[in-house]
């Protein structure tokens, strides 16, 4: 992961060095969007809710972390979550010495209970390697220290992931865990994550694989969950030769991932569509095979850009089964311990900051929870639905940003290229005159920044400037406005800024 973090900062640099410069907010253009309140398109399968990622798994016991994840499953109607290191030695799980006969999964349990009394599954990441059953020593070298060695005996491997399943089985019920995704390790072909080689995981997996078919054939095992989409025509080539089993294919992607080892070309594409080209790529590779049709899970990717969720959420639609946007929350201490609850530039990767206080990403999730579950036809910059009680649409400025890369909180600059747009929106099917509600995010709108800056920017804000800059940081109830004679509003973005406009039958 920290390997695509200084590809992201590599990335940004070059295109910083052509096109991109602070942004000129006094500027106005113009947009259109039509959307057809009479003419559905489809589903609108919402991808984007089925998952988010985290911080290890022992930091989902902390009261704080599932604060976060109850509101976000509440507010955002999130189905899963991901994180590493459900096997790490810091839960106790199988660390080897005295009694180390057979693994202990009482902290195990304390996660996983955690997160299920909460509403939300766990996305089930296979990762890392018990003391007791690794090849080595060789430390991911975070906070928790995880083992990335391989399995001296991927038989031995198979044999615990086999236990493991079981276990889940007989606490939570196999109604249950059928519903659950396994996917084997995190971004082996980074070697911050994993010290063995492309043959060492492909052994991991079809031992993985093949003990969790063995438990119930109904239960979903995927991989490669590389990082930068990475491994795909050899990994789906192996699991064809080998008869495995491959019900989901995950990768990450993130905006400034290297673009000549994603496409072949340096920079062939702005940050904004990086995701959608690459996600494309891997749909075109797993239709290539065998595994045509399997679902496509972006089990990590992020942006910290409202207008940018919007669009890459969208342009992936075609694509994608889900995303899992990294990260839930701030409550998150990978590589060090933030001595800061917000920042300027790179505030950290989670959509809600610490001490609960929401982020203009996770305001842009509680919009976008707000669509319904079928598609209207709509051209220009938005995404429109059908809901119970009339209509929905999301409509953005997109602006190009550099995505914030390194260790959370290393930035002190956001380096956006954009221009403040009023947007004509027109509701075809509409009543002249008829009654909307809009709703705004951007990073003045429902975002905590404006008041924090005011108070003085505080390190460490005391309890009081906590809760003025959480209630500050809420989403606004929407405003009401008209359309005009011909059926249009205007609406004024920012750039980066997005508004739900909805209309009731």
């Amino acid at each position: 992961m920290w390997d695509r973090r200084e590809i992201i900062g590599a990335g940004a640099a070059a295109l910083a060095g052509s096109a991109l410069v602070k942004p000129a907010f006094g500027q106005t253009a113009a947009d259109r969007v039509e959307i057809d309140l009479r003419r559905e398109t489809g589903a609108l399968d919402h991808i984007w809710s089925r998952c988010a990622g985290s911080d290890r798994a022992s930091a989902t016991m902390r009261e704080s972390w599932r604060r976060d994840l109850e509101r976000f499953h509440a507010e955002t109607g999130l189905e899963r979550v991901r994180f590493h290191g459900i096997f790490n030695d810091d839960l106790g799980v199988w660390p080897g010495g005295m009694n180390g006969k057979d693994p202990n999964f009482q902290n195990v349990d304390d996660v996983y209970d955690g997160v299920l009394a909460r509403g939300v599954q766990p996305f089930v990441e296979l990762s890392f390697m018990p003391k007791k059953l690794a090849r080595g020593n060789t430390k991911l070298n975070f906070t928790y220290n995880a083992n990335i060695t391989p399995p001296a005996s991927p038989e031995a491997w198979g044999d615990f992931i086999g236990v493991f399943v079981r276990h889940l089985i007989d606490r939570y019920g196999l109604g249950a865990v059928r519903q659950w995704y396994f996917e084997v390790w995190n971004e082996p072909n980074l070697t911050w994550f994993f010290s063995g080689t492309q043959a060492d995981y492909f052994a991991m997996y079809k031992a993985a694989a093949r003990a969790i078919k063995a438990v119930d054939p109904k239960l979903r095992v995927g991989g490669p969950s590389t990082a930068a989409a990475q491994w795909m025509p050899e990994f789906l080539g192996f699991c064809a030769q080998e008869n495995l089993p491959v019900d989901f294919v995950s990768t990450h992607i993130y905006a400034g991932d290297d673009q000549k080892e994603l496409f072949g070309q340096a920079n062939k594409y702005p940050h904004k569509d990086v995701i959608p080209a690459a996600m494309a790529k891997v749909r075109s590779q797993i239709d290539a095979t065998r595994y045509k049709g399997a679902e496509l899970w972006l089990s990590e990717w992020s942006s910290d850009s409202p207008a940018m969720i919007a669009h890459v959420i969208s342009n992936c639609l075609p694509y994608c089964h889900a995303m899992s946007q990294w990260c839930i929350s701030n409550v998150f201490e990978e590589i060090n311990f933030p001595n800061f609850i917000l920042k300027e530039g790179d505030g950290g990767w989670g959509m809600i900051a610490q001490r609960g206080i929401p982020r203009p990403s996770f305001n842009t999730y509680k919009l976008l929870h707000r669509l319904g579950q079928r598609r209207l036809a709509a051209t220009g910059p938005a995404l429109a639905s059908r809901t119970r009680n009339g209509a929905a649409a999301l409509i953005w400025n997109l602006a190009e940003v550099k995505q914030p890369s390194g260790i959370p909180g290393m930035s002190n600059e956001r380096i956006v290229t954009g221009e403040r747009k009023k947007i004509e929106v027109k509701l075809k099917g509409a009543a002249p005159g008829k009654s909307v509600r809009v709703s705004y995010v951007d990073q003045e709108r429902a975002s905590p920044l404006p008041k924090w800056r005011e108070l003085g920017s505080p390190q460490y804000p005391n309890k009081d400037q906590i809760e003025q800059i959480r209630r500050a940081a809420e989403l606004a109830p929407p405003e009401t406005r008209r359309l005009n004679e011909q059926r249009v509003l205007m609406l004024d973005l920012p750039p980066e800024g997005v508004a739900l406009v909805e209309i009731s039958e």
